[in-house]
């Protein structure tokens, strides 16, 4: 990864995280606000004859939600923003995607064997088909067949004469 990357990732995180403890912070502030019983609540709570009615206000508090504000919105979609742009710019080249394409730059870049340990080969390095190219074709059986029949035939007439 380069620097610039880096950066825009590191960036990028520092803000999502600060996103994540503004939206969380903004959530739970009215919550703990509603929470806190003032001396008027307190009093209507307890000259209240059922207790349900309390529960079911305080209840209430505790579930009221309001929208983000838009500066942690924008907080968020620009930390995204840059992390996904910090990302790109530090991955790889894509390789190609097409298979005579990249057999076309694993030839120019280099071609040779790959070697083993022990000096065995491995495999080519430049061509993708050069170990097919290079292994031994199929047999014709037929044809081996007819060779041993000829040889043999030469064998006996050699012995006969």
């Amino acid at each position: 990864m380069t620097l610039l990357s880096k950066t825009l990732n590191t960036l990028g995180c520092l803000l999502l995280m600060h996103a994540c403890y503004s939206a969380h912070e903004h959530s739970s502030l009215p919550t703990i606000s509603s929470t806190i019983p003032s001396s008027n609540t307190a009093s209507a709570y307890a000259s209240s004859p059922s207790s349900s009615s309390a529960t079911s206000t305080l209840s209430d508090n505790l579930t009221s939600t309001t929208a983000l504000p838009l500066d942690i919105v924008l907080e968020t979609l620009l930390s995204v923003t840059l992390i996904m742009l910090g990302l790109v710019l530090g991955s790889p080249p894509l390789k190609p995607v097409q298979w005579r394409v990249w057999a076309g730059q694993l030839e120019r870049e280099g071609t040779g064997m790959v070697k083993g340990g022990h000096g065995e080969v491995k495999g080519p390095v430049g061509n993708p088909y050069r170990g097919l190219e290079s292994r031994v074709g199929f047999v014709d059986i037929r044809a081996k067949r007819k060779e041993f029949a000829d040889w043999v035939r030469e064998q006996d007439n050699v012995v006969k004469s």
